[in-house]
């Protein structure tokens, strides 16, 4: 089944690799460039059923935005992808803390993407 799946990263490059592989697999895809454009890009459309965001990003960090996000009662279960060049263990249990619920380092294989995206949304 087709899921809304709102990608958030400040690299173009990556948002274009991320939402071809969910494209790919029958997804639709919304783009964001920042935490800040992503907040308004939640709050522009019905549903979101999963976020895919980078940590590192100008404006608002993948982190912040998470926190924002979740304090909205409409995406408080939304479950959330980290993909990010961030690998370290104190990033990732403050991701947890957060509600974070898998995290994925760049670079990445597509198919890795998308099991994990089968396994949340």
């Amino acid at each position: 089944m087709s899921k809304t799946i709102l990608v958030v990263d400040d690299s173009a490059s990556v948002r274009q690799v991320v939402s071809l592989a969910l494209k790919s697999a029958g997804h639709q895809v919304i783009e964001a460039v920042d935490g800040v454009d992503a907040l308004k890009k939640l709050d522009d459309n019905k549903k979101v059923h999963l976020i895919v965001s980078d940590v590192n990003m100008p404006n608002m960090d993948g982190l912040s935005f998470v926190k924002a996000a979740k304090a909205k009662a409409e995406y408080r279960f939304t479950p959330v992808l980290m993909l990010t060049t961030e690998s370290g263990e104190d990033k990732k249990a403050e991701g947890k803390a957060i509600g974070v619920k898998a995290w994925l380092v760049k670079p990445f294989k597509p198919e890795l993407l998308l099991s994990a995206v089968t396994k949340l949304a």
